[in-house]
């Protein structure tokens, strides 16, 4: 029997879990099955549980991937970067202009996924906890308010800020309405497509959000 390479175990998984991508856009995360990515591949049930024990496995390496794949981190370090340079309302547009964008782009790929594992997580907890381990790592959004919050926190204990929320709050705010903003756009555009779909777009909610937590932040339109 021929050696097998660490290059072929890469392979073989890269197609495991680029099938499984593929099937999370087609269907949603918690009806994909192990016997949906054998089928597309054409690989054996034998073949398959030699790389992954179950379909939560394949599932932490696909969100391990997606975040690999997606640069959020590094274009908010670089708006934070320069962040101490610009006015706190500027920083606020910049930074949900790029989730705007981020979302337009990705509404029926990552961010699809993303909203039905949150989705999953509250039917099945156990196993988004066994998926999120297996990923490791910080998730985007996780990054994003962490960065954005230490920022505002930053300059409200300066006295350049001076929020009309306390800081809870304000994270709070910002977690649920981009949430919200996400399941709309999503439902709206990627499972209905109905008539109101030109009213949920990203780049609009989320302008109007940033204009909201500019206004909780104490800073007044000009």
């Amino acid at each position: 029997m021929p050696k097998v390479t660490q290059e072929y175990i890469i392979n073989k998984k890269k197609m495991i879990v680029d099938a499984a991508y593929d099937l999370c856009l087609e269907k949603t995360v918690s009806t994909v099955t192990m016997q949906d990515i054998i089928n597309r591949i054409g690989i054996s049930q034998g073949g398959i549980y030699r790389f992954y024990h179950d379909i939560d496995e394949i599932f932490a390496d696909m969100l391990l991937e997606m975040r690999t794949r997606v640069q959020i981190k590094e274009q908010v370090d670089e708006i934070f970067t320069k962040a101490n340079d610009l006015p706190a309302k500027e920083v606020t547009f910049l930074v949900f202009d790029m989730l705007a964008d981020f979302m337009e782009q990705e509404l029926m790929g990552i961010v699809k996924i993303d909203f039905e594992l949150s989705v999953l997580a509250m039917n099945a907890p156990e196993r988004v906890e066994k998926i999120l381990a297996g990923a490791q790592g910080v998730g985007h959004m996780e990054y994003v308010m962490y960065r954005t919050s230490e920022f505002f926190k930053q300059k409200m204990e300066c006295g350049e800020l001076r929020a009309r929320v306390n800081e809870v709050e304000l994270l709070t705010y910002i977690s649920s309405a981009y949430s919200g903003i996400q399941m709309s756009c999503i439902v709206n555009n990627c499972y209905r497509n109905g008539p109101m779909a030109e009213y949920y777009q990203p780049k609009e909610l989320l302008r109007t959000m940033g204009k909201t937590v500019n206004y909780l932040l104490g800073v007044d339109e000009e």
